[in-house]
């Protein structure tokens, strides 16, 4: 009893802290929890999304770290255990909305039947709007796939990686979320990955916002998918 009653408080609470870069701050840190539960007579389901991320900026770069973990049971049986921890790097030197990047990416899933999997590289990117309540930036670049499948031989690949991101606010009230990445092997067809994630928020206090939050996982391989949604509260602090 005491177990489902704190997977309801995760179900209806979302927790995060936040910083926003200024020209003072150097650093951030976000940390989220999530959760569902469904349960009837015969059926009993739940699943539970954490992440971390920690930044820091300096004059010309931009570092960060995430890790996220996504666990869920149906009927006592297994239905998540995906697991992710992504390093990455802003480079700002050239001119006004432009910059390079590079990350390092391992992944584990259960629900995608991914033993292991190790991607690297790096590329370009333009922020196409780029205001305080307005951004749309296109990146693209190189990753190099080294993968283990569950039901599959290890494999190495290249990987082009497309990813589409936005924001947008209306008076600090409402705000939509969109990160979207489309990783297509040069020389295995048939072999690509679909990464989304979208969120809506709605603020009813100035640190309080009701969020609801899509996330979608393709891993056309192993011709598996994952579609999950959460919702609830989402609390921000800024320093």
């Amino acid at each position: 009893m005491k177990i489902l009653l704190l997977l309801f408080f995760l179900s209806l609470f979302t927790i995060q802290t936040k910083a926003q870069y200024t020209d003072t701050t150097n650093y951030h840190l976000n940390l989220s929890s999530a959760g569902s539960i469904n349960k009837t007579n015969n059926e009993q389901a739940y699943l539970l999304n954490n992440s971390l991320n920690f930044g820091i900026k300096k004059k010309n770069i931009v570092l960060n770290s995430n890790t996220s973990w996504l666990y869920g049971k149906q009927n006592s049986n297994l239905s998540n255990n995906d697991f992710s921890t992504t390093m990455n790097f802003n480079l700002y030197k050239t001119f006004p909305h432009f910059y390079y990047w590079g990350l390092v990416n391992y992944n584990t899933s259960y629900s995608l039947k991914i033993k292991n999997q190790l991607l690297a590289g790096g590329g370009i990117a333009y922020n196409f709007i780029d205001k305080p309540n307005a951004y749309f930036n296109i990146s693209n670049g190189i990753l190099f796939d080294n993968s283990s499948l569950v039901e599959m031989a290890s494999y190495n690949t290249l990987r082009n990686s497309l990813r589409l991101q936005f924001h947008f606010g209306y008076k600090d009230i409402v705000t939509f979320d969109g990160s979207n990445f489309l990783q297509n092997s040069y020389s295995r067809k048939g072999d690509y990955i679909i990464k989304s994630v979208t969120t809506l928020g709605l603020k009813i206090r100035k640190w309080i916002s009701l969020t609801t939050a899509l996330n979608y996982n393709k891993f056309n391989i192993t011709e598996r998918e994952n579609l999950n949604l959460t919702y609830g509260l989402s609390i921000d602090k800024y320093f």
